[in-house]
């Protein structure tokens, strides 16, 4: 009829599929374990991604309160620089008080001098304040 044989080109056919199907079945446990591994290798890889993602964003924000927390430091900074000034302005007006005299009363407590008044009120805000003030006496 033909002049192939279709029975042995079959069956050929079969043969290297069956024996290529064997040794994979030998195999297919230890292909089976790996791509489990694989697979939980991949969950881990994803919870690491998740992980640092939140490190990260906490990092972001720990920067944030730490540029808040050097803007304070240094406003801080300025003004421990200027006390120095402020006490000696304070140490200058008290030099400037006349010396009680120790005659008449008795008491020295009553003759502590006290350092000259040296804070400044400005002018414009004068009224407002005045206003705001008489107007919480008010309400008590």
């Amino acid at each position: 009829m033909s002049a192939f044989p279709t029975r042995s080109f079959s069956s050929h056919m079969r043969q290297p599929s069956m024996s290529a199907s064997a040794p994979s079945t030998g195999q297919s446990p230890a292909l089976l374990a790996r791509v489990n591994e694989k697979k939980a290798e991949l969950e881990n890889l994803k919870e690491l991604r998740d992980l640092s993602a939140a490190v990260a964003s906490q990092m972001e924000a720990l920067e944030q309160k730490l540029a808040t927390l050097s803007d304070g430091t240094e406003a801080i900074a300025m003004v421990m620089g200027n006390w120095h000034n402020v006490l000696r302005a304070i140490n200058m007006a008290s030099a400037k008080l006349p010396k009680p005299s120790t005659e008449g009363t008795g008491s020295t407590e009553d003759l502590v001098p006290l350092p000259q008044t040296l804070v400044r009120i400005p002018t414009e805000h004068a009224p407002a304040l005045q206003a705001h003030a008489e107007g919480a006496t008010e309400e008590d």
